[in-house]
């Protein structure tokens, strides 16, 4: 009976799922936080490369 009990706890199907699922989770906020600050620098590029264009 307690080979059954403990077969269960030592099945790392579970804990492999479980560690993929937060290394996508931390790839997902450090997208999200780059997509952010580029999101800023970019913005900032084009607004004076119009400005430029605009007035000569």
């Amino acid at each position: 009976m307690t080979e059954g009990f403990k077969s269960k706890f030592n099945n790392e199907k579970g804990q492999t799922l479980v560690e993929y699922a937060l290394i996508l989770v931390l790839i997902a906020i450090v997208v999200i936080v780059i997509m952010k600050v580029l999101g800023r620098t970019t913005s900032n590029v084009f607004s004076t490369a119009t400005s430029a264009l605009t007035n000569p």
